[in-house]
């Protein structure tokens, strides 16, 4: 199947860092997000988290874009745009962490291998753009003094029903690349082609870093993830 990719603005920074010491930090997922064997949106995953799931930071990046998690007794690279940790009984995002959280810096233990997969997304087609983390109150964007809001709650008030999950199944489109994890929440860019869900109009569908989403056709924020 033909590939296109659009939205490669940038790579991951893979500075070597000298790593310092500190105990594990637990934090929870904004969101449903994949659990990944480096830091990139385009390795493999090898779990799901769930909404609110906790797990624990063993490191992050120098720049804290990816962090290395352990959950269910495995180990992985999350998006930490889409962590967060409490801070007096108060969900606060791990990319503006309060000063007191003391984070282990962590170097990327496959250089190699995550530059490759940056390469080979590249390498597809051209470049226009990135998902947008926080479209429409994004992942993240429901961490208020209450606590975590879903996501789905805040980008769609309509379920989509089982005669468009059918359709959309089966009826694969072509992957397209983008920077940025494939999440309820994120914004697809204008730009990117989407197609038609006859039984629901107020859906579009498209596949993005090898995942089929729905896409809420007015605001152009993902849904559903179809896994």
């Amino acid at each position: 199947m033909k590939s296109l990719t659009l939205g490669l603005a940038s790579v991951i920074a893979l500075t070597a860092a000298a790593p310092s010491f500190a105990q594990s930090t637990e934090a929870r997922a904004g969101a449903e997000i994949s659990a990944r064997v480096t830091p990139s949106e385009f390795a493999p995953s090898v779990g799901v988290l769930e909404l609110n799931q906790a797990v624990m930071i063993e490191g992050c990046l120098e720049d804290v874009s990816w962090c290395q998690i352990s959950f269910d007794e495995q180990t992985a690279w999350a998006s930490a745009e889409y962590l967060y940790v409490e801070e007096d009984a108060k969900p606060v995002a791990l990319i503006n962490r309060p000063g007191s959280l003391s984070l282990t810096t962590v170097t990327v233990p496959d250089v190699d291998a995550t530059q490759a997969e940056q390469n080979s997304a590249a390498a597809l087609g051209a470049t226009l753009g990135s998902l947008i983390a926080f479209a429409a109150g994004g992942p993240l964007g429901g961490i208020i003094a209450g606590g975590v809001i879903g996501s789905a709650v805040a980008v769609s008030t309509v379920e989509p029903s089982e005669e468009t999950l059918v359709f959309v199944t089966a009826n694969p489109v072509d992957t397209i690349y983008l920077n940025g994890e494939v999440a309820i929440g994120a914004g697809v860019p204008a730009e990117v082609v989407m197609f038609d869900v006859p039984a629901q109009p107020e859906f579009r569908y498209l596949n993005v870093n090898n995942q089929t989403v729905l896409v809420d056709a007015a605001t152009g924020t993902i849904v559903r993830v179809i896994r």
